[in-house]
């Protein structure tokens, strides 16, 4: 969530188990947080490949200096394609974009990001336990050097993203780890993850966690931002 969130970044379903459609609602405990996040994110495979989106919008809290409102936007969109029902490597395409407000009637965007690459799906025989690597290189666009007018556009970013299930799907972990270039808060790496925690309730009602773990990324050096949420799977 939050950006990826990146991003975060994405949540991969498999095109064995169901559609993915989910609404989250998470209350962010981090330094100078305190505020609600909700998430929309939609998963949906196809015989050529699969499409991943979610939207993630923050709502004001007075550490952000935000009276109400919305005071972050950020969305992301992943295509993958695949030519065979047996094809674990795939070629995949991504747009990432928001915009953050930082104090009443001021905010800046989140850079526009292109990203190109391939993933690989590692998986066991029921689909209970995946993993999928992707490789991707990344445009950020209007991406300056550091403390310079240099544009420094062109990156890569590695991603991990996991879906776990145990005791029969009554608890799940899942998450994505990414790990890329960008000249940001003096450091010229960022790391980011979001791992879940869910205990499903029923099929549709689940309670949980999502920590948020960065190094560079909203803040400069190591930061730790865990929520309480809960999710409803349509």
């Amino acid at each position: 969530m939050k950006f990826k969130s990146l991003f975060v970044s994405v949540l991969l379903l498999s095109s064995v188990l169901s559609f993915g459609q989910n609404v989250q609602m998470h209350y962010d405990f981090g330094k100078d947080r305190k505020l609600v996040t909700t998430t929309v994110e939609m998963f949906k495979p196809d015989k050529y490949g699969s499409t991943f989106f979610f939207i993630d919008m923050d709502y004001s809290s007075d550490t952000r200096g935000v009276d109400n409102g919305v005071s972050l936007a950020y969305w992301e969109i992943a295509r993958s394609l695949k030519w065979s029902e047996t094809q674990k490597l795939e070629p995949r395409i991504e747009f990432n974009s928001g915009n953050l407000f930082v104090a009443e009637n001021f905010g800046f965007p989140i850079n526009n990001a292109w990203l190109v690459g391939a993933q690989y799906t590692f998986n066991n025989a029921d689909f209970s336990k995946i993993l999928t690597i992707q490789a991707n290189y990344k445009n950020i666009k209007d991406a300056k050097a550091t403390n310079t007018d240099v544009e420094n556009q062109n990156s890569f970013q590695i991603t991990a993203v996991w879906n776990l299930h145990f005791f029969e799907r009554k608890l799940s972990l899942l998450g994505f780890a990414d790990f890329w270039r960008q000249d940001s808060f003096g450091g010229e790496y960022v790391f980011l993850t979001e791992p879940q925690f869910w205990y499903n309730a029923c099929p549709n009602f689940s309670v949980g966690s999502e920590i948020e773990i960065s190094n560079n990324f909203t803040d400069e050096g190591f930061v730790v931002n865990p929520t309480l949420a809960v999710k409803y799977t349509f």
